[in-house]
């Protein structure tokens, strides 16, 4: 069955008080692992995303994903469900939605203090809290109501976007349809071209403001 990672349910439902959270701690982002993500849509580049990983808060999932990069897995998959004002969520099916091939699940690392805040990059999964596989989904706003202790297990986070959040905005307000049991699918699909690991990651400089006359 293909995997279907958040219920728009969940989406909507009022949040309940947090259970407290350890302080996130992690390295300095120049010094994280990055992946960088080429997407495009059509016969049009939509740029590129850079996810910085976390493996000191989560070494399971940010182990897990790079071993799917590093296999090639996410090549050619699509982003297969998109919501504005909330998430977009991929890396399992190809633009026909037929699902690839996956290794066995891993461990849910939701309590490692880190929040499902814009930005950040987490793992998919079913209600299983222990059935991650290779799907992750990039939130484009706080979505705190996912975190441990609010939806229960909740969605472990691993990395967060330090480039190309405006393509993931972008994502997020394509047109959708409904495609057999997939809801909030791309008209167009939006394709991760290729992903690859990034040996060095630099933010790139601020635009200089013109000098006065």
């Amino acid at each position: 069955m293909p995997l279907l990672a958040l219920v728009i349910a969940l989406a909507q439902a009022a949040p309940q008080p947090q259970a407290p959270a350890s302080v996130a701690t992690p390295r300095p982002v120049a010094s994280r692992p990055f992946v960088a993500l080429d997407v495009t849509q059509g016969r049009s580049s939509l740029g590129t995303i850079v996810i910085a990983l976390n493996p000191e808060k989560a070494p399971v999932s940010v182990d897990n994903f790079l071993q799917y990069v590093r296999a090639g897995h996410y090549d050619g998959t699509v982003f297969h469900r998109v919501m504005p004002d909330f998430m977009i969520q991929g890396g399992g099916f190809t633009p026909e939605l037929l699902e690839r091939p996956t290794r066995p699940p891993i461990k849910n690392e939701a309590r490692n203090g880190l929040r499902n805040s814009r930005g950040t990059v987490a793992m998919a999964r079913t209600n299983d809290p222990n059935s991650a596989t290779s799907q992750f989904f990039i939130s484009v706003k706080d979505n705190h109501r996912l975190d441990f202790g609010i939806s229960g297990a909740g969605y472990a986070v691993f990395g967060e976007v330090v480039e190309g959040m405006d393509v993931a905005n972008r994502i997020s307000l394509t047109p959708t349809t409904t495609r057999g049991p997939h809801q909030s699918a791309p008209q167009t699909s939006v394709v991760i071209r290729r992903a690859r690991e990034l040996k060095t990651w630099a933010p790139k400089p601020a635009a200089m403001a013109p000098k006065p006359h």
